[in-house]
Formats: C-alpha cells, structure tokens, sequence
C-alpha cells in the first residue's frame, strides 16, 4: 500500500469509528397499541439426549429434561432471579413421550437411537420420580409450568401419506398424569398439545379440523379435573403460521377453548449457515418477521379475538443454533429485536429456545452460567411493563427503538439498539401527545429540569469490543456470578436527563425515564 493510500486508508478508519449521528425519538403515550402478559419473558427445557447432533456437533450435553441437573445452584438462582419466569418443557420429541403414571404402562424407558422413529429416536417415558423432580425444581424457583402433551398418542399416519397422522386424539394417558398431578398438589400454569403439527408439519402433521376437535377434548379434560379450582391454560397448536391452516384451526376451534395460540418462529434459518452473523445485525432481513407476527395477530384477532397469540418456541436458528453466534452477544441483535417486535403485534409472550441446551442457550450447556442473551432477558423481565407504546424516529434503520411504560414505577422505558458498528446514535427523546400524527406534533415538553429524577441507563456492549464474546459488559464491567453463585446486580448509570442517550456501536441500552410524561402509564 502507497503512502497517499495508507493515509486515506486511516484517515477512513478514524472516520468509521468517530461518526456520529443525532436522532430524535418520539413516543406517542396518550394510548398503548398493545399490551403484554407479566411473564412475556419466556424459555423452553427440551426434551432432546445427549446424542442430538447436529452439523457433526452434538450440543445439549445433559441438557434435555430427562438428564438435567435440576439440583445445579447456576441454574436455580438463574430461574429464581426472574421472581417469576414462564418455563415450557416441550420441543419436536414431546409427541413421542409417554407418562408412566396410569396401568396400562408397563416400560419406562428413556430415548434410543431409531432411524424409523419420528426425529431419529424411538419414543420414551416420563416416570414419577423425574416427574416430582421437575416440580420440586419449580417449586425452589418459582417458575411457571408450561407444559406440552403429546398430541399424536391414539393416532397413526395415514396409508398414503406417512405425514399425516390421522384418529382422534386418545387423552387417557394425559388424564393419568393429571390426575396424579392434581393429588400431589403440584401446580401446572398450562398445558399445550403437541409441538410442530400445524400446516405442513415438521415430521409430523395433524388437519386443522382434527387438531380442533382434540385440542377441544383437552379443553373438557381440564375443566372435568378441576371443576372449582383455577384451571391450567389450554394453549396450541403450537407449531409455524400457516395462515389458511390457524383460520381454519381457531374457526373449527370456537369460543372457550384456547388460552393462547401458539406459534413458532426460527427466522434466521439453519445453525449452519455462514452468513448468520450478518443476518442477526441485518435490520432489513429482521424485518421480514415482521408480517408472519402482523399476520398471526390478525388471524386470532379475526377468527379468536377472545384470546391472544404467543411465540411458543423461537431459537432464531435451527437444528440448535450457529455454534459461534447463538450464544454470544451478537445474538442479541435478533433476540432483543424479536421481544420489541413481537409486544408490538400483541403477542402476550415469547418463549426463548432455549433456558439451557443447543447453541441458543441462555446458560452454557455445560458451566450453567448465563451467556449474554439471559441479561438482556433479565433486565426487559424487570424494567418493561405490560403496556407497549408506538415508538418512531426517521433516522437510520440500523437504529431501533421500543418503549414500554416502566415497570412497577412510574415513567417510560425504553430499548435502543444500535445494529451499526461504526455509528454512535445521539438520542433524544421526546413525548408525542397527537395520536394522529398526519395532524402534525403537538409536543409538551417542561423545559425546567430543576427538581427532574436522574435517567437510568443500562448500557450493554462485548468484552473487547467482540460481538462473538460471551461475555458481557453492563456500562463498561463484566457481569459475572458472585462467590456465592449469584446473578450479580445490574445497577443503572445515573444520567442528567438533559443530555442525550448515547447508543455506542454494537451496543443495546435500556433508558427508563421517571419524569415522562404518558397517559397511557398513568
């Protein structure tokens, strides 16, 4: 490289790392446009061995429910520090697991290596000893239980199309694991049946009008075992949005039946694709998620609008994850972006694949400590509250922005999240009071900041400036356990609030502003 070149060549670098780019965001708070369930944060315990492979690697270790260390101190002061987190135990190998709680089973066997077998593994058992360990685990922790059944039991795949699996649903195994659920007094928040038989199905595929009518079964199954008590949730069908299959799955369906439809999203694509790492900090590609969550939405509000949608189970890539992004900060780009995304075409929660096992962890497979996805899933759990606000600025698209009014306090909240690595954004933040905004801004603003509350800032950003780390820093220091094995406290940095948010490159913030003024968080 000549001189002339080398000095343009740095004089570009200095450049790309020093631009900066002011940005005026604007929060319409006089009504909410959705609102979410308290524990929108969600996660998923799956069922998969220790020999789920994937891409000549073989992720979940003793991750899978049946191996898990429901006794590792990481991993229950992980769940006890959300004070109340959603957990699902479902995934593709629950439509092959029998309980053995009832007399007509005789084996309890665990997964074997079957290549005829749906997903490669021949089917298995839940016995009452892992049973009352799964709740003894919930019960130190305070989770929530959701749990997905195994929809395809009594069925068989039709004789000329080995996909499609046909019968009614036979519930009486689902009845016996109720039914000694209920004489433990073990708490189930809601139960969901099957996992991926929607539409055209994964391995397996079930017709709206069969899936109807056996979700509607579950539905009297649940209201005979608990004829005075608090019912369990029926939720379903739990798989990826057909459009023409969900409207004729929820018409077939009726009233009074679903608690919450479920849907799943892997919009990133396979694990192993080399471009992953460009897709998660893509804002134009994380978009095209956009209408399937705008089209969901829409579906349950035509043909159910006595219910709400949810993201069952999304793990951005599938079969597991990228090995060397799905559990680093980068993937926080997409996930972050997804939980924004998600509030804002009301979907009431979305459930992370996964809590521990694959590449999409919040906690590494192994050591049980939080990679950095399980921070930002922390603090959304602790600072965003249920009403979701419309959220604008006209600045550069690798800039975006949410907000919420704030959790158990008064005020805003925001999330900003700069996609750019070699832009800072300069934010301000202004209230919107015209709901219609083709009439123009009609701004009130209290120029006076004597007396104002400090602003409260959680800037999160890579060890050493990698977006690959697994380390994560809040305002500039690591977050890692305590001696004692504890999540560390995540404290604010205190801002005037005069100044602007400054969104470094690569970075995500969570602002919450006490003095903002919105109706809508009144």
């Amino acid at each position: 490289m000549g001189l002339r070149a080398f000095a343009c060549f740095m004089l570009l670098s200095v450049f790309s790392v020093t631009i900066a780019e002011y940005v005026d965001v604007r929060v319409r708070g006089v009504v909410s446009i959705a609102s979410t369930d308290d524990n929108f944060i969600c996660a998923t315990l799956d069922w998969w061995p220790t020999d789920k492979c994937d891409y000549g690697q073989c992720p979940w270790g003793n991750a899978g429910i049946f191996s898990l260390d429901l006794e590792n101190k990481n991993l229950i002061n992980a769940v006890k520090a959300f004070g109340s987190i959603r957990l699902r135990i479902g995934g593709s190998l629950q439509d092959s697991v029998t309980y053995g709680f009832g007399y007509g089973v005789k084996d309890c066997n665990r997964w074997k290596k079957d290549s005829s077998a749906l997903f490669g593994f021949s089917g298995a058992c839940l016995d009452r000893k892992r049973w009352d360990e799964i709740h003894d685990f919930f019960n130190k922790t305070q989770a929530k239980l959701w749990f997905g059944l195994n929809a395809l039991h009594g069925k068989n795949p039709d004789s000329k199309d080995k996909v499609l699996w046909v019968g009614d649903w036979d519930e009486r195994n689902a009845r016996d694991l109720m039914e000694y659920t209920i004489s433990k007094g073990y708490p189930v928040e809601s139960y969901e049946l099957g996992n991926e038989l929607c539409g055209g199905g994964v391995a397996a595929r079930i017709e709206a009008q069969q899936y109807a009518k056996d979700i509607k079964k579950l539905k009297q199954l649940v209201t005979e075992l608990f004829p005075d008590g608090k019912q369990p949730k029926v939720l379903g069908p739990g798989g990826f949005y057909d459009k023409q299959w969900f409207n004729d799955f929820l018409l077939a369906t009726g009233p009074g039946v679903l608690d919450g439809v479920t849907h799943h999203t892997y919009n990133l694509g396979p694990g192993v694709d080399s471009t992953l790492i460009n897709k998660v900090q893509d804002p134009f590609y994380l978009d095209n998620s956009a209408q399937t969550y705008n089209d969901a939405a829409n579906s349950v509000k035509e043909f159910a609008p006595w219910t709400d949608p949810w993201v069952g189970e999304a793990g951005g890539a599938y079969n597991s994850g990228g090995k060397d992004v799905s559990h680093t900060f980068a993937n926080g780009f997409w996930y972050l972006d997804q939980l924004g995304m998600t509030a804002s075409y009301s979907h009431k929660v979305f459930c992370r694949q996964a809590l521990i096992g694959g590449n999409y962890g919040l906690l590494n497979t192994t050591s049980f400590i939080p990679n950095p996805d399980y921070y930002g899933a922390l603090l959304w759990h602790r600072l965003m509250g249920n009403q979701v606000l419309s959220t604008v600025h006209y600045g550069s698209p690798f800039l975006r922005a949410y907000s919420h009014c704030s959790k158990n306090k008064p005020g805003v909240t925001l999330l900003l999240i700069n996609m750019s690595n070699s832009t800072t954004f300069d934010v301000e933040v202004f209230p919107e009071f015209n709901s219609h905004p083709s009439q123009g801004y009609e701004e009130q603003l209290d120029t006076n900041s004597a007396g104002t509350p400090m602003r409260e800032e959680y800037h999160l950003t890579p060890e050493g400036g990698n977006i690959q780390s697994d380390v994560l820093l809040l305002n500039g220091i690591p977050l890692k356990l305590t001696e004692s094995f504890d999540i560390p406290e995540m404290q604010p940095k205190l801002v005037d609030p005069t100044s602007t948010v400054s969104i470094a490159p690569d970075s995500f913030v969570f602002v919450s502003i006490k003095d903002f003024h919105a109706p809508a968080c009144a």
